[in-house]
């Protein structure tokens, strides 16, 4: 069977040289002269994708050798175990990563001998060159390429001549590429999908392929309107990656919009290549298929791409199948589907679980007699992943059999479905891992820092809290709820087509701490003040790349506390949007550095801070309270009986009135109780996001509903409740921030007590009990009983601190 041979043509075009066929036989040739091997010895190639690396391949099987690719972004002890593991003769390697290989050989005892490709530029070209490459026997082994994996060492899978050509009649009997066509290699040679798509699989037909030394999405375009490329090879991530893009600029524009929206109700792709002619020129007017791989591509992406006109052929398959064990015929594709099996491809589910057979099927793993017996059972290949097939044949994927999460009450649940509903909720979580966690579910999120800066966002961690991991656990169903998270600096680990490495996220974390411990700390003057004010605020050891709100726990009001200490200390006022940039303890000395005019170290105090003056106009207007609370007395007094008790401990002086938070109601609550003429001088406050319709902007106006943005600006938020209360009124804050999602008591945030410290006037803590049952979350109509509240006796500030009242405050509801 001839692999390649002259077809009188362009083969590859690298850096705008076009080489041809004939070319490349050459140096096939000349390449293989620089190889005294044996049948079956190993040829390992470690080098991003150049026009070497394809002369390498296929001298290897010139010389009835085994190719071995590696990936070029492997670690040293990476490229060291495979090294060690298959025992490569050869490594054909490149000055880009020559230092990793250097340090991989020497950890080794086995020691291969080594060609830099830039040392083989001026090697003389065969004076003959071959005519082609074929191979005898195809069942030999053709290449072994090791697994990155999701769960431990790779494993190198050995496919035969046979199982690449399997998957090369496939695509090339369904016409999706021939003599005529052109493509970009954007993936990386070492993975057995652009390995097949990008060397073997156009070679063989006689298709151009356009080798990219940079590649960017900006690059990859580019390259694409300059050759007219006519098929592409990509990962869902590209595909994500150049969706984003696309639909971020259709959505600036109305127009564009909604054609996008008729477009994808009309379900065509002619349309869609007509109405977005301008996104299909982008990629160089000439795509005809886009081709995709290696992991589950989202159904959405895929609908707008043939909304835009582009037919996406997804594929499901893995690298122990050379890789394709279903694919989308052309003009057949059904969306969410990975497409038909074909030729002799036999697919099958048992237990939930994908198994197939034929001639793709790997000989098995190099040197793993036992990881190979248990995938490979009876001829049928155990995929890992589970899935079902509809009435017409077609293939669904559901998730990794060997991710499923098994809870403790034997409830089975997919990891990948929650991630994906979780991003679905808020862009501002970029990746999520969750995982099992001493019985719970737990997430590590990885934010898109970029829109955390542009949406001016002043606490990550209670975003994604409240905006993000709340709103995911109050539409799941209880087993499916995510108990705890933690915000991480960098990327998930993953691997290279950007599946999670799950195994390791458990111990993500901790790496992490570790890695930002050990770097140099800074000894410039500014670094050194600020290390010592957080060590006083933290109670712990302060490092240089801490983030100060994700490692150090500082909240909106230790910001606010910090932004004033340096204002007072260096000079120059700090915004959140400064803060938000310079997250790190470094980055934020360094800004110090930069921008100070003076250095004094004068103490920040509160009490200076609301005594600032603030333009806001305290207004009085009660009546759409006062009406509601009337409207609502029979309900309060027959359906729903509060039993109210303690309101005599009001003094008439200005109080803070903090209950705890069970209900949407609690407010309506704590107002039915209240005389009118207390109603009067009470203000309660409301957070901004929560009153966004024209009703309850104008009910809040006319009911002494103070709604202020707590996220923005924290300071000038305490600044006008400090208004309210001076002027002689009542404020009722609820301490917990947040509604209660178990009926306990969250943990007070100590807002509250700065006002009554600061401002001498005693907090009334009050006790609401049942609401939470009555209105249950979720619940449409409350059930029938009795809400008790009972308002405490003053907590008067003068002999405590912050703390203090916040935790007096706290024990005194929580033992009521």
């Amino acid at each position: 069977m001839k692999f390649i041979q002259d077809f009188n043509k362009t083969a590859l075009i690298y850096e705008d040289k076009e080489i041809s066929y004939k070319e490349v036989l050459q140096n096939v040739s000349a390449y293989s002269n620089l190889m005294d091997i044996e049948k079956g010895d190993r040829i390992a190639i470690f080098s991003e994708n150049r026009p070497e690396y394809n002369y390498t391949f296929y001298a290897t099987w010139n010389k009835k050798g085994i190719n071995v690719p590696i990936d070029f972004m492997s670690t040293a002890d990476e490229v060291a175990y495979i090294i060690d593991d298959c025992r490569p003769k050869y490594i054909f390697t490149s000055q880009n990563v020559s230092e990793v290989l250097n340090s991989a050989i020497s950890k080794i005892e086995y020691k291969p001998q080594v060609y830099l490709f830039e040392n083989l530029k001026e090697i003389p070209k065969a004076e003959r060159s071959i005519e082609f490459v074929d191979q005898e026997d195809l069942n030999e082994v053709a290449v072994i390429i090791y697994t990155s994996g999701t769960t431990g060492n790779p494993k190198g899978v050995m496919l035969s001549y046979d199982n690449v050509l399997a998957n090369i009649q496939c695509v090339n009997g369904q016409g999706i590429i021939t003599l005529t066509d052109t493509t970009v290699a954007i993936l990386p040679n070492h993975h057995v999908l652009p390995l097949q798509g990008s060397i073997m699989l156009p070679t063989f037909v006689g298709a151009k392929v356009v080798i990219l030394k940079q590649i960017s999405s900006e690059e990859i375009l580019k390259a694409f309107q300059k050759y007219k490329a006519t098929y592409m090879i990509g990962v869902p991530r590209l595909y994500n990656l150049f969706h984003n893009g696309i639909v971020s600029k259709i959505n600036q524009n109305k127009v564009a919009k909604l054609l996008l929206k008729v477009s994808r109700s009309i379900n065509s792709y002619k349309f869609g290549r007509k109405v977005f002619k301008k996104v299909q020129d982008n990629f160089g007017g000439h795509l005809q298929y886009c081709i995709c791989g290696g992991a589950k591509l989202d159904p959405e992406v895929n609908r707008d791409f043939k909304a835009m006109g582009f037919e996406i052929l997804e594929g499901y398959g893995m690298t122990e199948t050379a890789p394709i064990i279903t694919n989308s015929p052309p003009g057949k594709v059904k969306i969410g589907s990975v497409g038909l099996p074909y030729g002799d491809v036999k697919v099958k589910i048992v237990d939930d679980e994908i198994l197939a057979s034929g001639r793709i099927v790997m000989k098995g793993y190099y040197n793993k007699p036992e990881e190979t017996a248990e995938i490979l059972k009876d001829g049928w290949i155990h995929t890992g992943d589970t899935g079902y097939i509809d009435k017409d044949g077609y293939l669904y994927i559901t998730g990794r059999k060997k991710e499923i999460i098994i809870l403790p009450n034997g409830k089975n649940l997919n990891p990948e479905e929650i991630e994906k509903k979780v991003m679905s909720i808020n862009p501002i979580v970029k990746e999520i891992g969750v995982f099992q966690k001493d019985d719970q579910l737990f997430a590590v999120i990885f934010p898109d820092f970029n829109r955390v800066q542009q949406e001016k966002i002043v606490n990550i961690n209670e975003t994604i809290k409240w905006e993000v991991i709340d709103k995911y656990n109050l539409s799941a169903a209880p087993y499916k709820r995510i108990f705890n998270f933690t915000v991480v600096h960098n990327e998930l680990p993953k691997t290279r087509l950007g599946k999670i490495k799950r195994f390791t996220l458990s111990e993500l974390v901790n790496k992490e701490k570790k890695e930002i411990q050990s770097a140099e700390i800074p000894q410039f003057q500014e670094y050194k003040f600020l290390e010592e004010y957080l060590k006083n605020v933290t109670k712990k050891d302060i490092f240089p790349d801490e983030h100060v709100e994700l490692d150090l726990g500082l909240d909106s009001l230790d910001k606010v506390e910090l932004q004033a200490q340096i204002e007072r200390t260096f000079g120059f006022s700090m915004n959140n949007e400064d803060l938000s940039i310079h997250s790190t303890v470094r980055k934020l000395a360094d800004f110090i550095k930069e921008k100070k005019t003076k250095i004094e170290n004068e103490v920040m105090h509160w009490g200076k801070v609301l005594k600032e003056d603030v333009n806001f106009d305290v207004k009085s207007s009660t009546y759409m309270l006062k009406f509601l609370k009337f409207v609502t007395k029979p309900f309060f007094k027959t359906y729903i009986r509060i039993d109210a008790e303690g309101i005599e401990n009001i003094p008439d002086q200005p109080v803070i009135i903090a209950p705890n938070h069970q209900s949407f109601m609690d407010g309506l609550l704590i107002a039915n109780v209240l005389e009118n003429k207390l109603l009067n001088k009470t203000y309660f406050f409301a957070k901004e996001k929560n009153i966004k319709s024209k009703i309850s902007q104008f009910f809040a106006k006319n009911s002494n509903i103070l709604v202020l943005n707590l996220n923005k600006d924290l300071k000038q938020t305490l600044q006008k409740i400090a208004a309210v209360i001076k002027k002689g009124n009542n404020m009722v804050i609820f301490p917990e921030g947040a509604r209660s999602r178990d009926g306990k008591v969250m943990d007070f945030k100590k807002s509250f007590a700065i006002l009554s410290k600061e401002l001498n006037v005693p907090v009334i803590p009050v006790v609401i009990k049942g609401a939470y049952e009555k209105f249950s979350i979720g619940s449409k109509f409350p059930k029938p009983g009795k809400i008790q509240l009972k308002f405490l006796k003053p907590i008067y500030p003068e002999n405590f601190d912050y703390d203090e009242i916040t935790s007096l405050a706290q024990k005194q509801i929580e033992s009521n």
